[in-house]
């Protein structure tokens, strides 16, 4: 298992990366990427998990429900 961590410069780059990362990995992303219109769609209907991060409590509790169905459903 590992974990890729990506600091990229625009909310776009999110959807390329979606396309190169490996077929089990679970991408997480910040939830303001789906308040911008087509982007916002196109991150929700690929998969993309998104996290609070003004709600630190709701952002750790998403990472930890991911974490179990990634180890129960064996994506690692």
């Amino acid at each position: 298992p590992f974990v890729i961590v990506c600091n990229h410069q625009a909310s776009l780059d999110l959807m390329g990366m979606v396309e190169v990362i490996p077929e089990r990995c679970v991408p997480i992303a910040k939830r303001e990427l789906l308040y911008l219109g087509t982007v916002g769609w196109a991150c929700w209907l690929s998969g993309i998990i998104f996290i609070d991060r003004h709600r630190r409590d709701a952002a750790i509790e998403v990472i930890s429900r991911t974490a179990s169905t990634m180890r129960q459903e064996n994506v690692r």
